[in-house]
């Protein structure tokens, strides 16, 4: 039970830590003589952008859960995806090929069965959407793979373009051996 309160303990530290930076993002501001050029301004107003944001995410889970597609399917060819923590997948991924090939299908080749997500909250300020989820797959050896994940995702033009991933690696190591 130690490792479980662990888990709950971390989760929550990561939410906080994936809010505080929702927060940072969220008052930032650009000094009059920054130079721009080249960025992308966004015109929506703010929570149209975070509603707009939180239905799409929502839909990408949604059809992740009904089989008919996953999250990774909002990743822009460039994104840069970071998993936190210490795991044979723990690092940062440049592209979304590289994510795909040094994570996504090492954990899928350990199961039988696709994780089935369930989303617990999401959480959206601007171009940035806190997601706090569970997934449940069956592993190759018969065993329950359980974990809870906190995603910081970054929005741009309907697409994520970066994510900070944080998540109980302990069970993740586990399955991974």
């Amino acid at each position: 039970m130690t490792f479980q309160l662990f888990s709950i303990r971390t989760m929550k530290h990561a939410a906080v830590v994936a809010a505080m930076s929702l927060s940072a993002h969220a008052g930032a501001t650009t000094p009059p003589n920054a130079n721009t050029a080249g960025q992308a301004k966004s015109t929506a107003h703010p929570s149209t952008s975070a509603k707009a944001n939180t239905a799409l995410v929502q839909q990408a889970f949604d059809n992740w859960k009904a089989g008919t597609g996953t999250v990774f399917d909002l990743l822009s060819d460039d994104a840069v995806w970071t998993v936190a923590g210490v795991s044979p997948v723990s690092g940062t991924y440049d592209n979304r090929q590289a994510l795909i090939d040094g994570a996504v299908r090492p954990i899928h080749d350990m199961l039988s069965t696709p994780i089935t997500p369930e989303v617990k909250h999401i959480v959206a300020q601007g171009d940035n959407v806190v997601v706090l989820w569970d997934g449940t797959a069956t592993a190759k050896d018969g065993s329950i793979y359980n974990n809870s994940y906190a995603w910081h995702l970054v929005m741009q033009q309907d697409q994520i373009t970066q994510v900070t991933a944080f998540l109980d690696t302990w069970n993740l190591v586990e399955l991974m051996q």
